[in-house]
């Protein structure tokens, strides 16, 4: 063991002074510790935000829903159902995200269900109504008006460049879709 006492310690006792090594153990530990904790943090908050941007579009399809009854459809069409955009960005913005969440997408289409029951794109757009579904295959049945809302949320990790949350895709963007009609 190394003495301080005496005046001429030769190297060989200082590489066989074990005092603090405890110390140096233990920091390196607590260093992989904390960057665990602070990962499962992040990565936590990211899965939050995430399930909340999710919300925010199933929000905005079910007020577009509540907006614009049958009356008022094809809704984007000018005109038909003027008070769309503000009640979707409303109901969008009412999550714990607030105004955070943008509205980036409202599209309406005309959809048919195929015959390996799947909705298909029906041609024209949303002003020019299909009269059936002959062009999905299925000519006995009518064609649905479907209304999407796309939402997104610029997502910056709480510690940034230390978990693998600076890895995840920003911005959080999410769509729902609702049948009107």
């Amino acid at each position: 063991m190394f003495d301080r006492c005496q005046p001429h310690a030769g190297p060989r006792d200082i590489l066989r002074d074990s005092r603090g090594v405890a110390a140096i153990e233990f920091a390196f530990v607590a260093l992989f510790l904390g960057v665990a904790v602070l990962n499962v943090a992040d990565i936590g908050i990211y899965l939050y935000k995430r399930m909340q941007v999710e919300n925010a579009a199933q929000m905005g399809t079910m007020k577009a829903l509540d907006t614009c009854n049958p009356d008022k459809v094809p809704a984007t069409i000018a005109g038909k159902c003027p008070e769309l955009n503000a009640a979707v960005t409303a109901a969008i913005q009412s999550t714990s995200l607030g105004s955070s969440v943008t509205l980036g997408a409202l599209t309406e289409a005309y959809y048919c269900v195929s015959s390996s029951n799947a909705l298909q794109l029906m041609p024209g757009g949303v002003s020019n109504k299909p009269a059936n579904c002959s062009g999905a295959g299925m000519p006995a049945l009518k064609p649905g008006d479907y209304l999407t809302v796309t939402v997104s949320f610029s997502y910056t990790p709480l510690f940034n460049g230390i978990t693998v949350a600076s890895l995840f895709t920003t911005p959080i963007t999410k769509t729902a879709w609702v049948r009107l009609i």
